[in-house]
């Protein structure tokens, strides 16, 4: 199937989602929180619950919105390659509806057997029309490169050559993903152990946004404890799938008061590739 390049600067949506408590805390349990039953319960307990950050990474890579953006590409070969949310308010209500618009903002050719690019813009609304965050999401779709498309544009984040500030660490439950797709994100390479062996892997892997959950969990609780509603921003590249089960490290450095850059990566193999790499966290 030819790539439609025609679609790009299109507009999709509004694709509405009605949340509740349940579905707060269900995408919370599926970012590995509560794992003890204690840790981090304030996001999945309605007493004084609080949003993760990371429930807006969320909207754009709903199922509903990937099939309906289909632009010519091969929905087996669809991952999650980086996203950038910007917060311009806190999810404060605990119970509402969230809109989103999303513009197909670009395709990019990274070469034959390299993939495509394809860059989607969201803007998230409540039910009052307040835009809550803004999320540029990326997809690679690995086996549609080389069609001709112009190259992706660079995006450098500095890693510091240093010892980490802050690190944290934390095991992966094999269940995870299984929680984690409830929130609406049904894509067979997260639950179908034949799907996941045809396409090279050992078993299922794990949703991008919920171990990046994880990384928020760990800045909250190491730079700004109790106060997620002070996060601005979430960035990131996903670099490598995660397995359930897998010990996980988040590395922070602190850039300034504001910031700090990080990185996840396997705990019990360092040389391996980070999952996630070249992040940024800022916050008021």
């Amino acid at each position: 199937m030819a790539i439609k390049t025609e679609m790009v600067g299109q507009t999709f949506g509004p694709f509405e989602r009605d949340y509740t408590t349940r579905d707060l805390s269900l995408f919370a349990l599926g970012s590995g929180c509560a794992i003890d039953g204690k840790q981090d319960l304030e996001y999945v307990y309605e007493k004084d619950m609080k949003v993760l950050p990371t429930f807006c990474a969320m909207p754009i890579v709903d199922s509903e919105v990937t099939r309906t953006i289909d632009y010519g590409y091969n929905y087996a070969g669809s991952l999650h390659w980086s996203f950038d949310v910007t917060f311009h308010q806190p999810i404060t209500r605990l119970n509402g509806k969230l809109s989103t618009k999303v513009l197909l903002k670009g395709l990019y050719d990274r070469g034959e057997g390299k993939g495509l690019l394809a860059q989607h813009v969201g803007d998230t609304y409540d039910e009052d029309g307040t835009l809550l965050f803004t999320n540029e999401s990326w997809d690679c779709l690995i086996y549609d490169g080389g069609w001709g498309g112009p190259a992706a544009p660079k995006d450098i984040v500095e890693m510091p050559d240093r010892e980490p500030d802050m690190v944290v660490t934390e095991r992966i439950p094999e269940n995870q993903a299984l929680i984690y797709r409830l929130s609406g994100d049904y894509h067979p390479q997260h639950v179908d152990w034949e799907y996941a062996a045809a396409n090279g892997m050992p078993r299922p892997i794990l949703h991008a946004v919920s171990f990046a959950g994880v990384v928020c969990r760990h800045f909250i609780a190491s730079v700004i404890p109790g106060e997620p509603e002070r996060m601005t921003r979430f960035k990131t590249r996903i670099t490598a799938p995660v397995l359930p089960g897998t010990t996980v490290r988040t590395e922070m450095w602190r850039m300034d008061d504001g910031r700090v850059h990080f990185r996840l990566v396997n705990a019990d193999d360092p040389a391996a590739k980070p999952f996630l790499n070249w992040g940024v966290i800022e916050w008021r």
